[in-house]
């Protein structure tokens, strides 16, 4: 059994399942700690298996909770931004001249070539209808979640504003690091990356005390900030807004 897992799931991706039943060495001051090439007693290969089809399920449930949020975000943009002005993420005049300056011309070749590649029948419709540029809320739909975390931080300051107080965040930051980290997450799960036991890359800011009630508690603990946890509290704020029935959270604690 332990051979055949092996060739299915390869030994490098397994063993970050098995890593943390390594013996420890002694510890020497002033040096990191350093993991032996012995295990644990009682480490078994099972339990490293079935770690790691925890992980899966874990990021399965994660892609689950994030794609209700990114189609909510696309519609809020689509609505809102859209309303104002069809070609509004086009318009350097509209948006964070921060993002214009760095990003804004190669975010828009970027989703212009999405949108050319497309198969989507509603592209093909559009453009025997209308002739380029395509308007956002049509776009949009063409997008990825990192194209999508672009344009929420290289939207205008006012903006942001308005889509953090739509779902709740008291500070535009709040938003921007919450939609980052959140694609953070989702490219690990899309790339099939381990999501159990790691420390975030990309993190998202954590509320002041008094902030935001439900993550309060979030606020002076620094091992949460740092992991999993503190998406996934973010994620289940985020959709009590946008999904009240959803029962993703006691999912999740199951």
């Amino acid at each position: 059994k332990a051979e055949a897992a092996l060739v299915r799931i390869g030994y490098y991706r397994l063993s970050e399942y098995w890593h943390p039943m390594r013996q420890v060495a002694p510890a020497v001051q002033g040096q990191p700690l350093t993991l032996l090439h012995i295990f644990q007693a009682g480490a078994r290969f099972s339990d490293a298996a079935d770690l790691y089809v925890f992980d899966k399920r874990l990021r399965l449930l994660m892609l689950d909770a994030i794609e209700r949020i990114e189609v909510a975000l696309r519609v809020w943009c689509a609505h809102t931004l859209g309303a104002r002005d069809p070609y509004i993420h086009r318009d350097w005049r509209a948006l964070d001249p921060d993002f214009v300056a760095k990003d804004h011309a190669n975010w828009l070749s970027r989703i212009d070539s999405s949108a050319s590649k497309s198969r989507e029948d509603f592209i093909a419709n559009f453009l025997k209808e209308y002739a380029p540029p395509i308007p956002l809320w049509v776009s949009i739909e063409c997008w990825d979640f990192g194209m999508l975390s672009y344009f929420v931080t290289g939207i205008s300051t006012t903006d942001k504003t308005a889509m953090a107080v739509r779902y709740g965040l008291p500070r535009r930051e709040l938003l921007t690091s919450l939609v980052r980290s959140i694609n953070h997450v989702r490219n690990i799960c899309a790339h099939h990356s381990r999501l159990w036991n790691r420390v975030l890359v990309d993190r998202p800011k954590p509320p002041k005390a008094g902030e935001i009630a439900d993550l309060d508690h979030l606020a002076s603990d620094q091992a949460a900030q740092n992991r999993l946890y503190a998406v996934a509290a973010a994620i289940q704020y985020l959709l009590k807004d946008i999904h009240p029935t959803s029962t993703w959270s006691a999912r999740l604690k199951r």
